[in-house]
């Protein structure tokens, strides 16, 4: 139970990341999420079917991701439409654009195709259960994508990627094009949302096209509850409770399936659970700050 949420935590934080790219870091509202999640699980079960080797199916559902955020980017700057629009039209396109790359099923399993995850569970078989093999994965691949991230947001263009969402007009007295800026962000953040949407699928163990449903909104979620267990400006922990965030929210939402029926929830409320959670995180976020006491010796 317990490896179960923490494994869908970190597999649905890499999602959440993304998410906190756009949303926090660029201040863009990029739904295109809910079309590269399952994209990314498109491409690397056809792929996994294929016999193409894990590693590389996860590189092209990222370039695949990549490619979609690109599109967004392009829709919003060059066509003037809003990103809100604009993710909201990259989404609409996608549904079609995966079942296609599914061919034109609305779902494929992976019971009998060979993946990292099984190729985990059957080497630690000997050991250990295999889910715990796999939680050790998810820690050491969260912990790389973690310090990759890290690293980035501290070189010339991640620290001109982050100025770009709290201040445009700085990028553009610095000679630099925002557009292209934003554009590789949001090709960024869909890169990562494809490989979690990847990572679910080997996990689960079948790609549904519906699967995207709902994504952004478990992202935002979890970057708004990881904002209220730790507070910091540095990126480091920035990106860390993110990952926290998204392993709290598993577990609220598994909560919610296992005693929800104390009050009546079935499983098809979990989106009512979703959408009352972030309405609280920012009804706190809004109300909270004027609950703060006065630092010792501040004007009241």
């Amino acid at each position: 139970m317990i490896q179960g949420i923490l494994i869908e935590g970190l597999v649905y934080g890499i999602m959440a990341l993304a998410v906190f790219i756009t949303f926090r870091i660029l201040d863009f509202a990029d739904l295109t999420v809910d079309g590269s999640f399952p994209l990314g699980a498109a491409v690397v079960a056809v792929l996994f079917g294929a016999g193409v080797n894990t590693f590389a199916g996860l590189a092209l559902a990222f370039a695949a991701g990549a490619a979609a955020g690109a599109v967004t980017a392009v829709i919003h700057s060059k066509l003037k439409i809003p990103g809100l629009l604009a993710g909201i039209l990259t989404m609409t396109i996608l549904y079609s654009i995966n079942l296609r790359i599914m061919g034109n099923k609305a779902n494929i399993s992976l019971l009998r195709v060979e993946t990292l995850f099984k190729d985990i569970k059957e080497a630690v078989a000997p050991f250990m259960p295999g889910e715990y093999g796999i939680l050790i994965f998810m820690v050491l691949a969260v912990a790389a994508i973690l310090v990759l991230i890290n690293i980035f947001f501290h070189t010339d263009f991640g620290i001109t990627l982050g100025a770009l969402g709290s201040n445009p007009q700085l990028i553009t007295s610095q000679g630099m094009n925002p557009e292209v800026i934003k554009l590789l962000g949001v090709a960024l953040s869909n890169g990562l949302v494809a490989v979690s949407g990847a990572l679910a699928c080997m996990y689960q163990g079948f790609a549904d096209v519906n699967s995207g449903t709902g994504t952004v909104v478990a992202g935002l979620a979890s970057v708004m509850i990881g904002e209220f267990l730790l507070k910091s400006n540095r990126i480091g922990f920035l990106t860390f409770r993110v990952i926290l965030g998204s392993i709290l929210y598993r577990a609220l939402m598994f909560a919610g399936r296992q005693w929800g029926y104390v009050i009546h929830l079935t499983a098809n409320d979990l989106k009512l659970i979703t959408g009352a959670l972030i309405i609280a995180c920012l009804v706190i976020s809004k109300y909270g700050k004027g609950l703060k006491l006065p630092r010792k010796g501040a004007p009241v």
